[in-house]
Formats: structure tokens, sequence, C-alpha cells
């Protein structure tokens, strides 16, 4: 009797185990599913990924994707008034873990590039795979989101 019930148990807290890890991916997989990587647009001969007339940067999923871990150098461009010489910083945040890193300390926005009318070298990298929000703050506000896919 006491091998039967001690059996039970364990089969009882394994179920309630796999449960467990069952919901807790069906909740990060609820929190993404409305989540859609940003847009392909063209500005000059470049493609870039962001919000076309607003802010990109030159991106090809084949010469210059995100790969978790490894940095690479991106060209940030954006559009509006007054943005020469202003300093830039990026938040990433994982959408799966909400795990935030600064992408970009800061730097300086440099004056027109490839028909916007700011642009910023930088190099990124992202510490894990997973659906990426970058926020681009120019000062202190935020100027825009792009959100990337790191493999």
């Amino acid at each position: 009797m006491i091998k039967k019930s001690k059996f039970m148990f364990i089969i009882f807290v394994l179920l309630a185990a796999f449960s467990a890890c069952s919901a807790n991916d069906e909740t990060i997989e609820e929190k993404t599913k409305d989540i859609e990587v940003s847009s392909i647009f063209n500005s000059g001969s470049y493609s870039m990924i962001g919000e076309e007339k607003k802010i990109g940067f030159i991106y090809d999923e084949y010469s210059t994707p995100f790969i978790a871990g490894e940095e690479n150098k991106y060209m940030w461009h954006f559009w509006g008034e007054n943005l020469e010489m202003k300093p830039l910083k990026v938040i990433g945040t994982n959408t799966e873990t909400n795990q935030e890193v600064v992408v970009i300390e800061e730097g300086f926005l440099a004056g027109p590039n490839n028909e916007a009318d700011a642009h910023m070298p930088s190099l990124m990298s992202l510490p894990t795979k997973g659906i990426w929000t970058l926020d681009a703050y120019i000062g202190e506000e935020l100027f825009g989101t792009i959100v990337v896919k790191a493999r």
C-alpha cells in the first residue's frame, strides 16, 4: 500500500511538472504570437529593416542577420528634423524572456545619408536567440522601435 501511494505521488509530481512546463511554453507563445518582425524597405540603394521614412538600419537577413552572440555592423538611419549631433541609445528586449540589454550605449547622429536625414554606424549583437525589440532613444525620448529575430 505504501509503495503504491509513493508511486502515485511520483506520477502526480511528474504530471504537475509537465503541465507547468507546457503552460509556461503556451504563455511564451501567447506573448510573442502577435509580435511581428519589422518590415523591409528600400532607401537609396540599400535594403533596410524598420519603419519607412522614420527609422531603419541597413539589413539583409542573408548578409547581416542577427546571430545570437555574434557582433555585426549595422548603419542606422533616421528621418526627421534637427537630428544631427543628437545622442542615440538603443535598448534591446527579448520578447520571450524579457531579458533587456543595452545594444548601443551612446553614439551621436551624423548628417544625411542614403536619403535619410541622419545616420550612425554601429556594431550590435544580441545575446540570445529569439524575437527582440530594439527601442531607439534620441536624447531621452523614444524615437522608434525595430523588431528583429536573432538566430
